[in-house]
């Protein structure tokens, strides 16, 4: 099979991008990637309105072409399961799949609200209400899954779920979300995880080619 490419756009900006980045780096998979321009009308839709249905990240394997972060991580996990990006256990793997659903399909606040931007730090941003609940449900989820497998990931070893909910941790990080220690913990374990640390420096080194995001705070 041809060497599979990972369309992505920017890595600064692109919480999705990073998802599917991400699920690839734990697949096993080899591939390329291929950022695609900023001014792209799909690139700017991901990245203005924070949608997971436009076409980036898009995996090309062969041929296989797959988009929408779940599609790519059902594909990877079908396609290398020793990989093991699902627990083994049948009602953990069922817990990971309801709750990086919900990331999947909900926290449109907190989207809009904390943009990724991982060159940003600001100290005394002040979360408006209504991207609030949204904070309080992803402590709620991080506090269950670190009850009920022990950590030091969410279902102890890495899955779909800390890839999921990866970019929360940088945005908690970006807007210094104050949480109680062992869920800053987490949000260690996950920005020193290797394929994390690798994308993070990339982000950093990205040229500015975006002036200015126009998201509603």
């Amino acid at each position: 099979m041809a060497k599979a490419t990972l369309t992505i756009s920017s890595k600064n900006y692109s919480s999705w991008s990073l998802r599917g980045w991400l699920l690839c780096k734990m697949s096993g998979l080899d591939f390329d990637e291929m950022p695609v321009n900023p001014d792209d009308e799909n690139a700017r839709q991901e990245l203005l309105l924070l949608s997971p249905t436009v076409r980036v990240p898009r995996l090309v394997h062969g041929d296989i072409q797959v988009w929408d972060v779940q599609a790519i991580a059902g594909y990877l996990n079908e396609t290398f399961p020793e990989a093991c990006m699902y627990p083994a256990d049948r009602v953990a793997r069922a817990h990971c799949r309801a709750i990086s659903g919900e990331m999947h399909a909900g926290f449109h606040n907190l989207r809009s609200a904390l943009p990724m931007n991982l060159k940003a730090r600001h100290d005394n941003f002040k979360i408006f209400s209504g991207a609030r609940p949204d904070v309080a449900r992803i402590c709620e989820i991080w506090t269950e899954c670190l009850d009920a497998y022990g950590g030091p990931f969410l279902f102890g070893p890495p899955t779909l779920a800390d890839a999921m909910y990866a970019p929360v941790c940088t945005r908690f990080r970006t807007y210094a979300v104050r949480l109680e220690p062992r869920l800053e913990a987490y949000i260690d374990t996950v920005l020193d995880w290797a394929p994390m640390k690798e994308w993070i420096a990339a982000a950093l080194a990205e040229p500015e080619e975006i002036e200015e995001l126009d998201v509603e705070f």
